[in-house]
């Protein structure tokens, strides 16, 4: 049995980009505020280039959630699209880091970012036969 691909950290204003499929397992960030107890519903979010986007987060695997309006969380889940929102992630972890510093945390993503490129390009260029003529 194989296990399923770990999530991949996405930043809260490439989750609308169509670079994410349905079904996917990712992790995101952002500030709550906004909670929905009645549809299971809450939103994230996150300032990038003077502009702020929002994250649309299904609770219903999570709760009973007690929502901090305001605070930094983390959410582990899978995306979904959901009909008047687009897409949504269906949360399976969802944690309050309250206190994290965000900017540090970008900078982290970014350089695992790095490093798994840096190792695929590693593995393909050993993968290929070398010329032996």
């Amino acid at each position: 049995m194989m296990l399923p691909p770990a999530a991949v950290f996405h930043f809260p204003w490439e989750i609308k980009s169509n670079a994410i499929r349905e079904g996917e397992s990712i992790r995101t960030f952002g500030r709550l505020v906004l909670y929905q107890s009645e549809e299971s519903r809450a939103t994230l979010s996150a300032e990038h280039a003077s502009k702020e986007h929002h994250v649309v987060v299904n609770t219903l695997f999570v709760e009973p959630f007690n929502p901090i309006l305001g605070a930094q969380y983390l959410v582990l889940g899978e995306t979904e699209n959901a009909e008047g929102v687009g897409v949504m992630v269906r949360a399976r972890v969802l944690t309050c880091v309250d206190g994290v510093n965000i900017a540090l945390l970008q900078k982290a993503i970014n350089e695992q970012r790095n490093f798994f490129r840096e190792r695929e390009c590693g593995q393909a260029q050993n993968a290929q036969p070398g010329n032996t003529t």
